[in-house]
């Protein structure tokens, strides 16, 4: 029986027509691996499809989950503007307030918009920072400079180190102080860093197993307004980058982390678990939705429960493959096998695929089996 500390997902996606991830310039984003440039796409364009899909599978439908929100604008918007509402509030009293809280949530630079970084806010840290403004200014209707004053002392706790510390609040006040995507995904707080979550869910950049295939798009547009009588053809051309390819895509899940994150509840950890498999597998990112309907369901999936250190298999493609499922399984199969044999096989092994194909130690489920066997993993800390 295998205790699972880490789950790792693999899997091989194909996409034909598309331009699933741009970089500045509009292109589709590349990387060089084994002297062959590729196509990827960043993790952070995966995490944010998953995070955000609709469905039977959403994360947001999880009883128990709490919502975040990434924006350079939560006291603003989130926190202050209600206020306004409130009659007796005398504006400078709620000037005061919101320039304390951007500070104490933003940092040195918070009181204007382009000194803020967009940060993510648990709902349970913004719901506090609602009650705590509300408070505030209750209690200093009519008096800025106090009311100021409170605002910037919930933000500063004295500390041996004498740090500022301006989460401290959040974390003694919530049981989930950056929400679900803060538990999952992690987040960074420039301003704190105590503040800080560790990510529970690590994701790589996806890429092609085989060389880029792109090529130039060239489109026009035709007016249907346009007489006889004027210029002959189109209203506008233009052109854009499509591409193709089958894409490895590597998630690892540290179960325990993840547990952590989530106050403890290996239950909600399995929620987690079993939607995230469903999502990384069926949804789909891209850019020009409606131009080229890129939508694909994984090809192939590999799950690996145990204990040791996770490894990529992206060496298996190194040497680029061939643009086809069944080589791209045949090279992470001899590349899985070699590991293997060099450092024996410590995971326990599930997969399914389109394909009729077997992987070493890998016993064959169908996309909802798969699932349920990841959260099973999850809950009970065995395999």
């Amino acid at each position: 029986m295998t205790e699972p500390r880490f789950l790792q997902i693999h899997t091989l996606h194909s996409y034909p027509a598309a331009l699933l991830n741009r970089d500045d310039s509009g292109l589709a984003k590349r990387m060089p691996f084994g002297g062959a440039t590729r196509t990827r796409i960043s993790s952070q364009c995966l995490k944010r499809h998953w995070r955000v899909a609709d469905g039977d599978f959403a994360l947001s439908n999880i009883d128990g989950a709490a919502d975040a929100i990434r924006s350079r604008n939560v006291v603003e918007r989130e926190v202050i503007e209600p206020l306004k509402e409130v009659d007796g509030i005398s504006e400078e009293v709620v000037k005061a307030v919101e320039d304390a809280f951007n500070v104490g949530v933003y940092g040195s630079g918070g009181t204007s918009e382009s000194g803020r970084q967009p940060l993510l806010l648990g709902q349970p840290e913004v719901e506090y920072l609602q009650r705590k403004a509300r408070e505030i200014c209750a209690e200093h209707p009519d008096d800025a400079e106090a009311a100021g004053d409170v605002a910037a002392l919930l933000f500063t706790a004295v500390r041996r180190n004498e740090e500022r510390d301006n989460f401290v609040a959040f974390r003694e006040q919530t049981t989930l102080p950056g929400g679900l995507v803060g538990a999952l995904f992690g987040r960074m707080v420039t301003s704190d860093p105590g503040a800080n979550i560790d990510a529970a869910i690590h994701v790589a950049h996806a890429f092609t197993v085989h060389r880029e295939e792109s090529e130039s798009d060239y489109f026009s547009v035709v007016d249907d307004l346009q007489r006889d009588d004027e210029d002959a053809g189109a209203a506008h051309i233009g052109d854009m980058e499509l591409t193709a390819g089958l894409f490895y895509g590597y998630v690892v899940v540290d179960v325990l982390g993840l547990a952590s994150n989530l106050s403890g509840s290996r239950e909600l950890a399995g929620d987690v678990m079993q939607r995230l498999v469903h999502l990384i597998a069926t949804v789909s990112p891209g850019a020009k939705l409606g131009s080229t309907a890129p939508y694909a369901a994984a090809d192939l999936m590999l799950i690996e429960a145990g204990s040791r250190q996770p490894r990529s298999l992206a060496n298996a493609f190194r040497k680029p493959a061939e643009a086809q499922v069944n080589d791209a399984v045949s090279k992470l199969s001899d590349y899985l096998g070699k590991l293997d044999r060099c450092y024996g096989n410590g995971e326990a092994r599930r997969m399914m695929s389109v394909e009729d194909c077997d992987l070493p130690g890998a016993q064959w489920l169908d996309c909802e089996s798969l699932a349920n066997w990841a959260a099973e993993a999850t809950r009970s800390g065995k395999v």
